[in-house]
This record gives structure tokens, C-alpha cells and sequence, in this order.
């Protein structure tokens, strides 16, 4: 059986959060964590099996509290896009399974549209892989995808990936737990800026902090710090021609060939690109990955 056949019986266990949470709750978490999304995609994340009306007035209730505050995005049939305001961030400052992550409030409305389109492409993502988990009976919700998570590489540098994805994949009895640094591509830098991303995460890989004093032993890779193993570097890309977002992926492929950091990088860690439409399409558990190290397309889990 592929990874992409799965028993039809399976299906019902997809991973869903939790009714017995309140709602109102569970959408405060999600724009904490998630920083701005459309109603829709609160709907798909949060109540898939729920009218998308329950979602938009639960909305409109914590709008009047002055939680949260919306932007229109007008050439999208004026689709709302939600976020937090500064007393809806304070709110959930602390709560547990927000504990430890920078709060992100937007102050105006102007801020909240400089940052909707990056942030909306990047729930998209997100959305793609929390579908497919549903549908294979897989562990993935809304709180396994943490944005913009910062390391650092030494000399005072940071590599911050769009996302932090922790996924659970599960196969009769066995569980297999996976995790991904994610970066989106909206086709907004240029494609050297983009192929040197992976520079910085093989930097990452390698990074060994120096023992201070001669007595201290050194201390290993930093990245043990925070994952048992390396995640996988997956790149997922948007916003061009499919001419163009090919000749991006390519130019990711001659980076890790050439460079020798991330060609060592390469050898020990999965690394992989796909286009978003194809990610939406059919799924990310379908062949549409371009392993970066070379080889024909298959699912990210088998990259």
C-alpha cells in the first residue's frame, strides 16, 4: 500500500480539535498562533463539520468584546481577514498552548493588510496539510504549525522559518512523528535570495556553539536543544508562471549540489519543493515533492 492509499474505514479518525472546548477559545488560539486568517479558513481549521455561519457569528460576538478586528480584502468577494487586537493578544498571552511564543498584536488596520498576504498564503499551506491529515486519519491540527520560529546560526545571525510543522503520521499501530521547517514562497524575492535560505539552515544543521572556558565541554549541535532529529527543510512556492516556479526549484536543486554545507545538509536531511497549487490539488502525501537532492517527485513523507 502507498502512502497515498489509505483504508477508507481510517478516514473517520481524522484529528479534529476538540467540541468540548469552547469555540470563542478555540478561535482566539488559533489567530494567536496563526496571527491573521479568513473566516473560511477558520471554519476549515477549526469546525470542518460545523456551519461556517457558527464560526462568522461566534466571530462577530468576540469583535464586540473588542477582541478581535477584521480587514476587508476587497477583490475577494470582500472576504474578512480576522486578527488579533492588542487586548485580544494580551488575553492570550499566557494561556498553555500559547506559552512561550511572542505575541504578535497589530495596532491599525493598515498594518493588518501590509502583512495579510504572506500570512494568508502561509494558512494556506498549513490548511493543505491539515486536510490531508483528516482525510489519511493522521494527527496534524491547529496547534502543530507554529509560525516564524527563530534559531540561531552564530556571528549574531537568525534563520526563521515560516513555519514550525509537528505531524504525527499514523500507519495501523505505529505512529511516526515528523517535523518540517516550512517556507513559503510568494515569488516576491529573487530566486538567488531564495536558494541562499538554505545556506542559513545548513548553517543551522552545523551550528556548534563554543564552550566558554577550558574546562567546559562543548556542547553539540544546537538544534538538539529543541528536536530530537533535524527537521526536514520543505519549500513551498507560489505567486509565478509555472515556468517560472520550476525555474525556481531548479535553482534550490543547483544550491544543494553545489554548495558544500548544503550539499552536506542535503545527504542527511530531506529536503524538498512543491508548487502550492499542486500541494492543494492532490494533496502533499501525493507524489508532487521535487526532492532538492535529486530523484523523482513523491510525498514529503517519503523524501
Amino acid at each position: 500500500m502507498t502512502t497515498a492509499q489509505r483504508p477508507k474505514a481510517r478516514a473517520a479518525a481524522g484529528f479534529t480539535p476538540s467540541p468540548v472546548e469552547p469555540l470563542a477559545h478555540q478561535l482566539l488560539t488559533a489567530l494567536a498562533q496563526h496571527r491573521m486568517a479568513t473566516t473560511n479558513q477558520l471554519h476549515v481549521l477549526l469546525r470542518p463539520d460545523r456551519s461556517r455561519q457558527s464560526v462568522s457569528e461566534r466571530l462577530n460576538e468576540l469583535r464586540r468584546e473588542r477582541l478581535v478586528e477584521f480587514v476587508v480584502l476587497p477583490q475577494a468577494h470582500r472576504t474578512r481577514v480576522w486578527y488579533l487586537t492588542p487586548k485580544g493578544a494580551r488575553l492570550t498571552r499566557d494561556w498553555p498552548a500559547l506559552r512561550g511564543r511572542p505575541p504578535y498584536p497589530i495596532t491599525s488596520a493598515t498594518a493588518a493588510s501590509l502583512k495579510t498576504p504572506h500570512t494568508l498564503t502561509v494558512v494556506r499551506t498549513h490548511l493543505a496539510f491539515v486536510a490531508d491529515a483528516r482525510r489519511r486519519g493522521d494527527e496534524h491540527g491547529h496547534l502543530d504549525w507554529t509560525p516564524e520560529v527563530s534559531h540561531a546560526i552564530g556571528d549574531g545571525e537568525r534563520v526563521v522559518a515560516d513555519a514550525v510543522m509537528h505531524y504525527t503520521l499514523i500507519d495501523d499501530q505505529q505512529r511516526r512523528k515528523l517535523r518540517a521547517f516550512v517556507e513559503v514562497d510568494r515569488a516576491t524575492m529573487g530566486a538567488e535570495r531564495l536558494a541562499s535560505k538554505l545556506i542559513e539552515y545548513a548553517r543551522f544543521w552545523s551550528y556548534e556553539p563554543q564552550p566558554v572556558g577550558r574546562r567546559r565541554q562543548a556542547a553539540g549541535a544546537v538544534w538538539l536543544r529543541w528536536y530530537p532529529l533535524f527537521p526536514r527543510v520543505l519549500f513551498v512556492l507560489t505567486g509565478a508562471s509555472r515556468q517560472t516556479l520550476d525555474n525556481r526549484i531548479s535553482d534550490l536543486q543547483a544550491m544543494a549540489a553545489q554548495h558544500p554545507l548544503v550539499a552536506a545538509l542535503a545527504r542527511e536531511v530531506p529536503l524538498g519543493a512543491v508548487v502550492l497549487d499542486d500541494l492543494e490539488e492532490h494533496g502533499p502525501t501525493r507524489d508532487v515533492w521535487v526532492p532538492l537532492g535529486g530523484g523523482e517527485p513523491r510525498p514529503w513523507t517519503e523524501l
